[in-house]
């Protein structure tokens, strides 16, 4: 099962230095039964193409809980078993979590099939995003139209071996 573990550049930076995604459990997005229903397609290109921009959401969210890290939403797809990630089944109806999964525990860097990240220019446009995304969520329209305003830039694919450049030296 492909999943797409959202995170920020500074979470990317311990990741590569300790060779694990997180502590453990794990919150990634993955194509679950309840994104299939609400997207309503068999192509799983699409259902996975979803699934990442769903990541970028929560990478986003991340950005706006924690002013320090540069405004680049991360994205990480990796492989786990079939049987690794498992939806939460009282989520699964909130539209926000219909790619949500869970991941027991940590994730092998290792596992990572390719890495996802904001162009620099986008950087202006995720700020706004991460400081307006409060507001949307109370509902405010002015603040939505921010928010997909950063979803308007293609996250940039990275094979697993640029790593190191994109965390910068010394990490």
């Amino acid at each position: 099962m492909r999943v797409y573990v959202p995170l920020t550049l500074p979470a990317l930076a311990e990741a590569h230095r300790t060779g694990e995604l997180g502590t453990g459990p794990l919150v990634a997005h993955a194509v679950t039964p309840a994104l299939r229903e609400w997207y309503l397609s068999d192509d799983i290109e699409e259902l996975e193409y979803a699934a990442l921009n769903r990541a970028a959401l929560a990478s986003l969210r991340l950005l706006a809980a924690d002013t320090a890290p540069a405004r680049r939403r991360v994205v990480v797809a990796a492989d786990v078993p079939d049987g690794a990630a498992a939806a939460d089944p009282d989520r699964g109806l909130d539209p926000a979590a219909l790619s949500e999964v869970r991941l027991a525990g940590p994730l092998p860097l290792a596992k990572a099939a390719s890495v996802h990240v904001d162009a620099a220019d986008a950087e202006a446009d995720v700020t706004a995003a991460a400081e307006a995304l409060a507001a949307a969520d109370g509902g405010d329209d002015d603040a939505q139209f921010v928010v997909d305003g950063a979803e308007d830039h293609e996250l940039l694919w990275y094979a697993t071996q640029e790593i190191p450049n994109l965390v910068g030296p010394g990490h």
